[in-house]
């Protein structure tokens, strides 16, 4: 019999899964019509941040369509977490912003290369903890499967070459 520690464990690790391969669940939260207050901006903060690494990603291979390729599940799962994200907004979905392109003007490195990828997939990653302790309990749960995707991203990132 499980305890309610291996429950909570098991449901984390179905919490992950799912953030990580893009499968839900269970039934998506209903955005709160209530004013923005603290969660709108710590979600905000959260998609920003989504919004520059996946622009990071598009800039690691233009020339490069092998490398394309392989990121492509990355930018992927990045783009469904961006989804998911979105979801928990009270007011109308927002667009991306000019930082998720690169021509947008964005001053970046010329060149992204999959240490840069990485590492920003760890600073990612080592952000949510902070996150979790201002959100809500339904968008803590996302915020640590995404987290722990990007932790996994990391790992990845480290054996591509």
């Amino acid at each position: 019999m499980l305890g309610a520690l291996g429950l909570a464990a098991s449901g984390a690790a179905l919490s992950a899964t799912a953030a990580c391969g893009g499968r839900s669940g269970g039934p998506a939260a209903t955005p709160s019509a209530s004013p923005p207050g603290p969660a709108e901006a710590l979600l905000a903060q959260v998609i920003s941040g989504k919004e520059s690494l996946l622009a990071l990603y598009q800039q690691a291979a233009p020339g490069d369509p092998a490398l394309a390729a392989r990121l492509s599940p990355f930018v992927q799962r990045h783009q469904e977490h961006l989804a998911a994200l979105r979801k928990h907004l009270s007011g109308p979905p927002a667009s991306p912003s000019a930082a998720a392109t690169p021509s947008a003007g964005v001053s970046g490195p010329a060149t992204v290369t999959l240490a840069m990828l990485r590492t920003a997939e760890r600073r990612a990653a080592a952000s949510r903890p902070a996150h979790l302790a201002a959100a809500p309990p339904v968008l803590s749960q996302l915020l640590a499967s995404i987290g722990a995707c990007e932790a996994l991203h990391a790992v990845a990132l480290g054996k591509l070459r």
